[in-house]
């Protein structure tokens, strides 16, 4: 087999609409409407960069059926670049952009293979030589609701065919093993992936980079940038190398410009108000020095317990201080960021990458390159230093950026819970009620379906309550059990008997 190397990604999403974020100043909301654009720029230059024979893109290019002509224009660019590097493109269709969705069609060039309806196979070859080294298979969706197992439509024989020589790639945008937070379209097993002859399964439509199986690959890239809080976490695409055993090494790279992340800020042993600022604070920098190339959004959630419970219970306090830490993001934006497009800047950009050698996978890469300057950079990835500069300028304006886009409040009062548990009274059964529902997911949607019943006569609110996840139910009760303790504790202080 001769070795050759791929980039695998999935779910691009381009020209998503951003909605739902209040108190977003005019330059950021731009900046994260355009966001999904800049990622696959990004994996544009990458490819060339890093001198991949072909790309793979696992379905849900577009963000809607009827894709925007700024998205279909964007995405033409993209192609025409590739051409004229010499590397082809195999996509498929998902849920997002079905072959039957109802748009100006723009005419695909020549090195980009958009497979139909039909299981269907093409031989990629390898760049430097023309010699094939592999059989891509890969299938649309025709419609937005796709319930068949379309990973039985991928012929075990076409798989097999010519083994010794190519290796196997199948496109597939669909649930595996039915995960949660995604529709189940296409649905399959990892056990039918497994065992149907091919070496590489490249996955799309699950956001969460995951890999199932390495013998054969099965791999979710995720998508090229993260678009809600729902989506938290780096961003980016696969680099495959597969060697002349036969063997395949895969390299994350980062594409995110903006990376959206949940922090915990725990007011454990903190005592005066102060110190809680203080405390956010330092969890802000600690992102912002961490992610100094790239725009944050961030939803803080207080954790722990302490005597400044009772303080956040309102929430003003934490609307108050939420407002500040805008206020001063506002400013930065307004002041130009942090300007690291500097050419002494840290080069941040198509170089987000980990590494680790043959049959094994490199996760979780910070997408820094402490030392680097533009110039090495450039140099390093095949870039032209005008090319790395236009890079980093492009988003060098809002870097180091840490907008704070809201806040939870999960914190309680100083609480003997083990001792409590024990105790034959009305909080103590609640406490062991509560352990119980843990366990029994049939009586924590009883506990929890009866609680809210009177909530679901609103057919808004019941279809919401409908939708609401296990681990969402057992907040709710710890909540409830939260605040049956500080109502037991402020009536035995009323008494003269203190809280604890």
């Amino acid at each position: 087999m001769k070795s050759f190397r791929f980039l695998h990604a999935a779910d691009l999403h381009l020209d998503t609409p951003f909605s739902g974020m209040s108190g977003v100043p005019d330059r950021l909301r731009i900046f994260l409407r355009d966001s999904t654009f800049a990622a696959f720029e990004r994996l544009i230059r990458l490819a060339i960069a890093e001198a991949v024979d072909f790309i793979v893109l696992a379905g849900d290019i577009y963000d809607a059926a009827d894709s925007s002509l700024r998205a279909q224009l964007r995405l033409r660019e993209g192609w025409d670049k590739l051409g004229r590097h010499g590397i082809p493109v195999y996509l498929i269709r998902g849920n997002h952009d079905p072959l039957g969705s109802r748009r100006l069609r723009l005419e695909l060039p020549p090195h980009v293979t958009e497979f139909g309806g039909q299981a269907e196979s093409r031989v990629a070859v390898r760049r430097s030589d023309g010699a094939p080294v592999a059989v891509v298979s890969g299938i649309s969706y025709i419609t937005p609701s796709v319930t068949e197992n379309l990973a039985l439509r991928f012929r075990r024989d076409e798989a097999e065919a010519n083994s010794s020589q190519l290796y196997r790639i199948a496109l597939l945008h669909a649930n595996v093993d039915g995960q949660e937070g995604h529709d189940a379209y296409a649905p399959c097993s990892l056990r039918e992936l497994k065992e149907s002859g091919y070496d590489y399964w490249a996955l799309g439509h699950i956001h969460k980079r995951q890999i199932l199986s390495e013998n054969p690959w099965v791999v979710y890239p995720g998508n090229i940038q993260g678009r809600s809080l729902k989506e938290t976490g780096p961003k980016g695409c696969y680099i495959v190398d597969v060697h002349e055993n036969g063997q395949a090494s895969l390299a994350f790279h980062r594409l995110d410009q903006v990376l959206w992340r949940e922090i915990a800020v725990p007011i454990d042993g903190l005592t005066s108000e102060e110190a809680w600022k203080d405390r956010v604070e330092e969890a802000l920098e600690a992102v912002r020095e961490a992610e100094a190339a790239r725009i944050s959004v961030v939803r803080l959630t207080f954790t722990g317990r302490g005597p400044l419970h009772t303080l956040l219970q309102s929430g003003q306090e934490a609307a108050e201080l939420l407002q500040e830490l805008r206020r001063r993001e506002s400013r930065l934006l307004e002041e130009g960021g942090l300007g690291i497009a500097q050419e002494n800047a840290p080069f941040a950009a198509a170089d987000g990458s980990a590494e680790v050698g043959s049959g094994g996978t490199a996760d979780d890469a910070t997408g820094s390159a402490p030392g680097k300057t533009l110039n090495d950079a450039a140099r390093n990835h095949g870039m032209t230093a005008t090319d790395a500069a236009g890079d980093l300028a492009a988003r060098a304006p809002l870097s180091g950026v840490v907008w704070p886009a809201g806040f939870k409040v999960e914190t309680s009062l100083e609480m003997d819970r083990l001792g409590l548990l024990e105790e034959d009274s009305f909080l103590g059964e609640l406490l062991r009620l509560g352990e119980r529902a843990e366990r029994e997911p049939g009586l924590l949607q009883d506990l929890t379906g009866s609680a809210l019943a009177p909530l679901a006569e609103n057919r808004t609110l019941r279809r919401l309550l409908k939708e609401l996840a296990p681990e969402e139910r057992l907040g709710l009760l710890r909540r409830a059990e939260e605040l049956a303790w500080a109502l037991l504790a402020e009536d035995e202080t009323a008494g003269g008997r203190g809280a604890s």
